[in-house]
């Protein structure tokens, strides 16, 4: 039976009202916003210490930056799914608070918006609230951003599209008792296509892999206890499969997060308290026997789970865009047609649908601007029925493009700067914002990121393996970049130098986070200067281009045949040598996109605060 709702729509007593878009899965509570206003004034007037308006903050997304008196505003998109209306409120507020006049896509599918000072923060989250757009819990102790496949539902191989649960799971654990102060976050993925695994399912803390049982019952594995940072793991399967439209899914994820959340002894250090930390000390039969317990308890028959289990059934293709009228723009030249074709071919891929097709937007760093932001808004409407999915590697997929329209989608990407083909090869490199405003940060992740790509430009890389070649950097061990699972991964240190220090990055070799497969590279034993790093990762792909056994290799092949030690010995001769502080060396003591000493200027972060 339907549970009894009472209050208004939103509040903690009437959760359950939705309707069937994405952005409307998290509800805004106005009181909410009047709060943040309130407690703002009171911590800038100096009646609030700062540790107490710090978690305050954190629960409506708003992170603090390296520099003072500035914000990062965390907004949430489940499954990265966004709207041509949110795309306009993204473009307007960046327009208004942003500084740096630019919105960022994460890792998490989420769009972070930096510097914004804190009298501006309610502004901001209040305007986004109208487009139903929510940063409620985008950071703090809590459930995250939960993130899946973009292309589901539209490709082939999908077991079911886990869409309506990631819904039903977001909505349920928002402003949930349990999920509020927990020892650590809670990063979830979903996915519905395990051959393919496009959501790293193995690197988070609970993930939800689509799955039939004998009986043809739709269900879930369900994985606990994976995550990178300094002690990465992949998390190992809890439970073979729970049934998904009679709630057990759920039921499983809030008993987790209740013995999870009981852990006192792993509130003593934030930095490793993580879930996957009780997995690995425990053990996984361990959790399970404690959750089998926990499911025994009162709380289960507080609500009916088979109601709200499935919430979000949202018929993309009823939207999908008709028949052009007008005849289908075609390429106009040779030249024109080789750049098309090129696009096509790394960009676009044919959904299971016929005659309709995902289009992948290359998003250099993952940065967009306000005109960009609206100009996206646009073509969503005109030629993608108003759908699209943000990336774990921070780009943008247009869902249902027709196949006659292909081209002019093209052409009007290429007129925001957004037409470059490459999506997922080695250009389209990943990138956390590092020193540029995290204060974990000890680089600055971003000035590498364009230091790589301009040196694969002047490469002309065209050898198809090496194309495949992922690259991910980090301004810290922590790992926001993903850089333990690619195929080159950077996270940012330091050599010191007598008095002076240099900036500079570990790396890892031959991770994987493709065809259903999740592997951690091998950390290499030498540290490279920060400036030397992009003749390492040319060296690298020329000495895996001269010397793997068959076109057929791919780099992480490679690497593990030759091993750690072949990347070494190529650098350590000259390129992980330390030098002498002087005049003709002190751009090596420069980072990138800098132009004053280094120092390490590390503080401490929010995420375990």
């Amino acid at each position: 039976m339907e549970p009894t709702t009472v209050g208004r729509k939103g509040t903690l007593a009437n959760p359950e009202v939705y309707e069937n878009v994405p952005g409307h899965i998290i509800p805004a509570i106005a009181q909410e916003f009047d709060d943040f206003d309130n407690e703002a004034e009171k911590f800038l007037a100096g009646d609030t210490p700062e540790n107490e308006f710090i978690g305050f903050r954190l629960k409506q997304g708003v992170y603090g930056q390296r520099q003072p008196d500035v914000q990062m505003i965390r907004v949430k998109l489940p499954f990265g799914g966004v709207t041509p209306d949110q795309m306009d409120a993204f473009g307007s507020v960046v327009e208004k608070y942003a500084p740096l006049n630019k919105g960022h896509i994460t890792t998490r599918q989420n769009i972070q918006i930096h510097h914004v000072p804190l009298r501006d923060a309610a502004k901001l989250i209040r305007e986004l609230s109208d487009a139903n757009l929510s940063s409620r819990e985008g950071c703090g102790n809590t459930v995250r951003n939960v993130t899946g496949d973009p292309w589901a539902g539209i490709l082939e191989g999908e077991v079911f599209d886990p869409t309506p649960y990631v819904g039903a799971y977001v909505r349920y654990f928002v402003r949930h008792p349990t999920t509020q102060l927990m020892p650590r976050k809670i990063k979830t993925a979903f996915e519905g296509t395990p051959d393919a695994d496009r959501s790293i399912t193995g690197i988070h803390d609970i993930a939800f892999i689509s799955k039939y049982n004998d009986e043809g019952v739709r269900g879930f594995e369900v994985r606990v206890g994976g995550g990178t940072s300094i002690m990465p793991r992949i998390a190992p399967t809890l439970y073979d499969f729970v049934e998904a439209d009679n709630g057990d899914y759920l039921k499983v994820a809030e008993a987790v997060f209740r013995i999870f959340d009981a852990q006192d002894w792993l509130r003593v250090n934030r930095a490793r308290a993580r879930i996957k930390v009780f997995v690995d000390k425990f053990g996984i039969d361990e959790l399970r026997k404690q959750v089998d317990e926990q499911l025994e308890g009162d709380w289960v028959a507080e609500r009916d789970f088979s109601v709200i289990a499935r919430r979000f059934d949202i018929d993309e293709e009823a939207g999908a865009p008709a028949a052009p009228s007008a005849p289908a723009g075609e390429p106009t030249d040779d030249e024109d047609r080789a750049a098309f074709e090129r696009f096509k071919e790394s960009n676009v891929v044919a959904q299971r649908q016929d005659g309709y097709n995902a289009v992948e937007i290359k998003v250099y760093r993952g940065d967009l601007t306000p005109d960009q932001f609206r100009a996206l808004g646009q073509i969503m409407r005109d030629y993608s029925g108003g759908w699209a999915r943000m990336t774990v590697g921070q780009n943008l997929v247009l869902r249902w493009v027709r196949d006659e329209q292909v081209y002019d989608v093209w052409n009007a990407l290429k007129a925001i700067d957004l037409g470059e083909a490459g999506a997922q090869e080695i250009t389209d490199n990943v990138s956390c914002p590092g020193t540029d405003s995290c204060k974990l940060g000890i680089t600055s992740s971003m000035g590498l990121n364009a230091a790589i790509n301009r040196k694969l430009l002047e490469m002309e890389i065209s050898d198809p393996q090496s194309r495949r070649i992922h690259i991910k950097n980090s301004g810290c061990p922590n790992g926001c970049s993903q850089h333990h699972i690619a195929d080159m991964g950077f996270y940012g240190a330091s050599i010191k130098v007598g008095d002076h220090t240099i900036p500079a990055y570990v790396a890892h070799i031959g991770g994987q986070y493709e065809q259903g497969t999740v592997a951690y590279g091998a950390r290499l034993k030498v540290r490279l200067p920060a400036k030397r790093v992009p003749e390492a990762v040319e060296r690298w792909i020329r000495m895996y281009e001269a010397e793997r056994e068959s076109d057929a290799e791919t780099f992480r092949d490679y690497a593990q045949r030759v091993g750690t030690t072949r990347f070494e010995d190529e650098v350590k001769g000259d390129l992980a040598m330390s030098v002498e502080f002087g005049l003709d060396t002190m751009n090596m003591f420069m980072d990138w996109d800098r132009d004053q000493p280094y120092v390490v200027a590390r503080g401490e972060g929010e995420c375990a605060v």
